[in-house]
C-alpha cells in the first residue's frame, strides 16, 4: 500500500475511532465520474471515491446529502465515513455494503420509502449549498419561487452551458423558460428533500432492503425525482404504484416529466455530448408544442 492509502486509512481510524490497517483494495469499475476502490483489512471493509485534489468540496457535499436523506429514515444510504485530501487526490470513504440489483419486493419499498423521504420539507427549494450532477456545477441557491428555481439554476444553467460547448439551444430555449410558468398553472410544488440524480445506476439492494447512492440533494419538486426514473429505466410497475399509493402524484405530472428529465439530457450532452444534443432540441420540441 502507497502512501496515499496509508494516509487514508488512518483518516478511516481516526473518525470511526478503530484502528484500521488497509492490506488489500480492489478497484471497483463502472463509474464514469470518479475512481473507486475497496479498502479492507481482513475484518473490515471500506468503499473509498477517489477524483483529483480540486473536487474536495463535490464529495463533501454528497457526504452531506446522504447524511441528509439518513435523517429522514426512510431509504437506507451507505453512512460517510470521512473525506479530505491525500496524495493529490481527493476522497470520500463510504461504508461498504454488500449490494445486489434491487428486485420487485425491494422496488416496492423504494416507492414506499421515497414517498416518506419526500414528505420531508422545507419552507425553500435548493439547498444550503451548491453541489454536482455528475461532475457538473448544481446551483441551489434556495428560494421560495419553483418556477424561477428551475428556469435560472437548472433549465438555463444547462441552456447556457450548452452554447459554450458548441450546440446552442437557447433560441429553442428562450421561449420555453419565458412560458414555463405555464406548466404550472394549478399546481403548486412543496420543498421536498430530493435524490436529484435517481437514475436506476444509482440504486441497489442489500439484504433486501433497498439502498441509494450516489445522490444530488436538493429541495424541489418530488416529480423530479419520479421523472428521472423513467428517464432510463429500471423501476418497476410496482414501484409507482407502491409511491402512487403512499403520496398520489398530481394529474399534470405526465405533462411536466418531460421538462424535469430535459434538465438531465441537458447535462448528458454537457457531460458526454454525441446524440443527447439532438434529444434536447426534441424535448423542447414537444414541450413548446404543449404550450401551443
Amino acid at each position: 500500500m502507497d502512501k496515499t492509502w496509508d494516509a487514508i486509512a488512518q483518516q478511516i481510524s481516526a473518525a470511526t475511532g478503530t484502528p484500521f490497517a488497509a492490506r488489500a483494495r480492489d478497484t471497483v469499475g463502472g463509474g464514469c465520474i470518479n475512481a473507486a476502490t475497496v479498502l479492507q483489512d481482513g475484518r473490515q471493509r471500506y468503499f473509498v471515491k477517489l477524483n483529483d485534489a480540486a473536487r474536495l468540496a463535490m464529495f463533501e457535499a454528497e457526504a452531506e446529502g446522504l447524511n441528509a436523506i439518513a435523517q429522514t429514515r426512510s431509504v437506507r444510504v451507505p453512512q460517510p465515513v470521512c473525506s479530505g485530501t491525500a496524495g493529490g487526490s481527493a476522497y470520500l470513504v463510504l461504508e461498504h455494503l454488500d449490494l445486489e440489483s434491487a428486485d420487485a419486493r425491494s422496488l416496492e419499498r423504494l416507492g414506499q420509502q421515497l414517498a416518506q423521504m419526500h414528505r420531508a420539507t422545507r419552507e425553500q427549494f435548493g439547498w444550503h449549498r451548491d453541489n454536482t450532477i455528475g461532475s457538473t456545477p448544481q446551483v441551489n441557491t434556495p428560494g421560495t419561487n419553483w418556477v424561477a428555481f428551475w428556469r435560472e439554476q437548472r433549465l438555463g444553467f444547462q441552456l447556457r452551458l450548452a452554447a459554450r460547448h458548441g450546440r446552442d439551444l437557447m433560441r429553442r430555449g428562450e421561449r420555453l423558460l419565458t412560458d414555463l410558468g405555464d406548466f404550472f398553472r394549478h399546481y403548486h410544488p412543496v420543498p421536498s428533500l430530493l435524490h436529484g440524480d435517481l437514475w436506476g445506476g444509482n440504486v441497489g439492494a442489500s439484504g433486501g432492503q433497498p439502498v441509494i447512492f450516489d445522490p444530488a440533494v436538493y429541495y424541489g419538486d418530488r416529480e423530479a425525482d419520479i421523472a428521472m426514473t423513467e428517464l432510463f429505466g429500471g423501476f418497476s410497475a410496482r414501484f409507482y404504484r407502491a409511491y402512487e399509493e403512499a403520496w398520489p402524484l398530481d394529474a399534470g405530472y405526465r405533462q411536466r416529466k418531460t421538462l424535469y428529465n430535459l434538465y438531465h439530457i441537458l447535462n448528458h450532452f454537457n457531460l458526454f455530448g454525441g446524440g443527447y444534443g439532438s434529444q434536447a432540441e426534441r424535448m423542447i420540441d414537444s414541450l413548446l408544442s404543449e404550450l401551443g
